[in-house]
């Protein structure tokens, strides 16, 4: 028997997740994710405030009935981590992806709701604690994923988890073409996530400046800081980011060796980091931290959203897998 593909999983047609971007994912993008046929995911943390989710949330549900699913970071640098739970739960969410922490609290709230629990894990011994925590899917976050990023390739990672775990598992990061995406399904990833390409989409809403850098810059481009969180990042090469360097500073240093402070310190750095992103993201400026994965390559222009898709989905194979 074949295990479930996402489009078992959420009952869509394509089994394709448009990945939650922090800052960029917003409501115009996922309504025509889902009215495409695929499904896709917003980070809790694009809101500032808890009316503020759940207005996002209300109209997404107005304008279509596809499966939405919110990004959680479940970890103690997320401060609003309970009132997003609760939140989510009221509003019963399709799914929820966990990020950077123990998933248990969130799926153990989940369950009886009938709420799904994706886990973003990048390696086989995590995967095989989320899968006993209860989860109902694993996101593999290899090492060309978009913003943070794990330390292995596709290949790897995929076939490494797939040895040890049951569940459906999306390949996270490099995804921009068809033929990628058929490869990882052969491979036995019950889907993809999907996130650079789509920075590149109209209704994406970032400034001019970064539009112009996906088109510009390519996959060479790419680097890895761990300046914005305090872990690792991937963003594109300007020259300002170039002027920091990619060593970590005073702060990183100072949380990697106080254990008692570390946690503080982190929720530091995230915060500032944050901050640095949103200005970058949305107003001009020279302090360009520009968040984008190696699938850049594979960006020539700015489209609406359905055109990337219909792309994206054009030859594909694997449209009517089903479990057998």
């Amino acid at each position: 028997m074949t295990k479930k593909t996402l489009s078992d999983l959420l009952g869509i047609k394509y089994p394709i997740l448009v990945a939650p971007m922090f800052l960029v994912s917003n409501v115009n993008m996922v309504v025509e994710a889902l009215k495409f046929g695929v499904t896709a995911a917003i980070p809790a943390l694009n809101y500032r405030t808890i009316p503020e989710l759940r207005e996002a949330i209300k109209q997404i549900k107005e304008q279509t009935a596809g499966p939405l699913g919110i990004n959680l970071i479940v970890n103690k640098s997320n401060p609003k981590y309970k009132e997003q739970l609760k939140a989510l739960l009221e509003l019963k969410v399709d799914y929820i992806i966990t990020s950077l922490g123990s998933p248990e609290e969130t799926i153990k709230q989940c369950k009886p709701l009938g709420i799904k629990v994706f886990c973003d894990v990048v390696d086989a011994k995590y995967a095989q604690k989320v899968e006993a925590l209860g989860a109902d899917a694993i996101i593999a976050v290899n090492n060309r994923a978009g913003g943070h990023c794990g330390p292995l390739s596709q290949n790897e990672l995929l076939k490494s988890i797939l040895d040890v775990c049951s569940l459906p598992v999306l390949s996270a990061g490099g995804i921009a073409t068809s033929r990628q995406i058929d490869e990882v399904m052969n491979l036995g990833a019950a889907g993809v996530s999907v996130g650079t390409i789509f920075l590149a989409s109209e209704e994406a809403g970032i400034s001019s400046e970064y539009r112009n850098a996906l088109i510009e810059y390519g996959e060479k481009d790419i680097v890895l800081t761990t300046k914005l969180s305090g872990s690792h990042l991937t963003v594109i090469n300007t020259p300002y980011v170039q002027s920091l360097g990619a060593k970590a500073g005073f702060w990183e240093r100072l949380m990697h060796k106080n254990k008692t402070l570390k946690k503080y310190i982190k929720l530091f750095i995230a915060f500032r980091g944050m901050k640095k992103i949103e200005k970058a993201a949305f107003k001009a400026t020279y302090k360009t931290f520009w968040c984008a994965g190696p699938a850049i390559e594979h960006i020539k222009s700015i489209r609406p959203i359905r055109e990337i898709l219909e792309e994206l989905t054009s030859g594909i194979q694997f449209i009517n897998k089903k479990e057998s």
